[in-house]
C-alpha cells in the first residue's frame, strides 16, 4: 500500500521546467502552424507557474532552454536574475565552436548558471554527440562546474553511453527518462532495448536520470490512476537502475500541459514516489537535482 507521500510546503524542487517569450522569435520547433502545440504558442513566465507549484511544496525550480541560441540563454539569465524561484539555469551553447569556452566563461562567473543541454533529439545525425562537440568545450563543462543534460529518445542511449564512457569527469542527467515509447505500450518492443541501455547508462556514477515528461509521451491518459498504471513500469525500471539518489523530479511545464494538468502529473507522482522512505522521497523530490546542480538549499 502507497505510503502518504508530504504535502504542503516540502521544499520540493523541480529540475526541468520552461519559461518562454515567444516574440522572441528563437523557438523554432514552437510553430504557429502546428495543431497540437497551439496550446503552449503563447508566453509562460513565473508569474503563470507560481499558483500551480506552490501548493505542492515546490518552492525553487531549474529552468531549462527550449531555442537553441545563445540569445535564449541570456534571457533565461536576466530573468533568473529577478525571479528568486529559480535556483538554476540550463542554457544552449555551441558546442561545436571552440569559441563557445568564453561565452561559457562568462556565464559560470553567475552563480545560478548550471549547466548546457544541446538539442540532441532534433539534430539529423542520431550520433552527433559523438563526433560533433568540441573536445575543448566539453573539457570546458567540469572544469567551470557545469553539467550536460541529455535531450534523447530511446535511439539516441547507445550514442550517448559511448559518450558518457569517454567523458567520465563530466555530469550527466537525462531528460525525461529519454523519452520512452509509452504510446505504442509496454509490450511493442521498444522497451527490452530501453530497459537494457538505461542500465547500462545507469552503471556510470557520474549519470543521473530526471523523472519528467512522461505524460506527454503516452496515449492520451484522462485521470491519476491511469497515470499511475501508464508510468509505473518506467518509475520501476529508473529505481532500479539509479535508485533515489540518482532520481530527480520535473514538471517539463509547459510542455507538461499538453497531456495533463500539473496537478495530475504531481499526483501521479506522489503516488509513485511515496512508497519510498522519507529520505528517499526526499532525495528524488528536491536532494538529488540540488546535488547534480550544486544548489544550495
Amino acid at each position: 500500500m502507497n505510503k502518504p507521500a508530504p504535502r504542503g510546503p516540502a521544499h520540493r524542487l523541480d529540475a526541468h521546467q520552461h519559461y518562454w517569450r515567444v516574440a522572441r522569435g528563437d523557438y523554432r520547433w514552437l510553430r504557429a502552424d502546428d495543431a497540437v502545440l497551439a496550446p503552449i504558442h503563447r508566453d509562460f513566465a513565473p508569474a503563470d507557474l507560481a499558483p500551480l507549484r506552490a501548493p505542492h511544496g515546490i518552492d525553487a525550480t531549474v529552468l531549462v532552454q527550449a531555442a537553441d541560441s545563445a540569445e535564449e540563454t541570456e534571457f533565461l539569465l536576466d530573468l533568473a536574475a529577478g525571479e528568486p524561484s529559480v535556483a538554476g539555469v540550463v542554457g544552449w551553447v555551441e558546442l561545436s565552436r571552440e569559441r563557445s569556452i568564453g561565452t561559457l566563461e562568462r556565464w559560470a562567473a553567475r552563480r545560478v548558471f548550471r549547466g548546457v543541454r544541446p538539442m540532441l533529439q532534433d539534430l539529423p545525425a542520431r550520433d552527433w554527440i559523438e563526433h560533433g562537440p568540441h573536445p575543448a568545450v566539453l573539457a570546458a563543462l567540469p572544469r567551470l562546474g557545469l553539467c550536460f543534460d541529455a535531450l534523447v529518445k530511446p535511439w539516441h542511449l547507445a550514442s550517448l553511453r559511448r559518450f558518457v564512457e569517454r567523458h567520465p569527469a563530466l555530469p550527466v542527467v537525462i531528460d525525461h527518462a529519454a523519452k520512452p515509447l509509452l504510446a505504442q505500450g509496454w509490450p511493442a518492443g521498444w522497451a527490452e532495448a530501453w530497459q537494457r541501455e538505461m542500465a547500462a547508462l545507469a552503471a556510470h556514477p557520474q549519470v543521473s536520470c530526471k523523472f519528467s515528461g512522461l505524460l506527454t509521451e503516452a496515449a492520451p491518459l484522462a485521470t491519476v490512476a491511469e497515470g499511475i498504471a501508464t508510468v509505473r513500469p518506467v518509475w520501476d525500471t529508473l529505481l532500479e537502475c539509479f535508485g533515489p539518489q540518482r532520481l530527480m523530479w520535473g514538471s517539463d511545464w509547459p510542455v507538461l500541459t499538453l497531456a495533463a494538468p500539473y496537478e495530475r502529473w504531481v499526483a501521479v507522482s506522489e503516488a509513485l514516489i511515496g512508497d519510498l522512505s522519507p529520505a528517499e522521497q526526499q532525495a528524488v523530490w528536491r536532494d538529488s537535482a540540488a546535488r547534480f546542480y550544486g544548489i544550495a538549499r
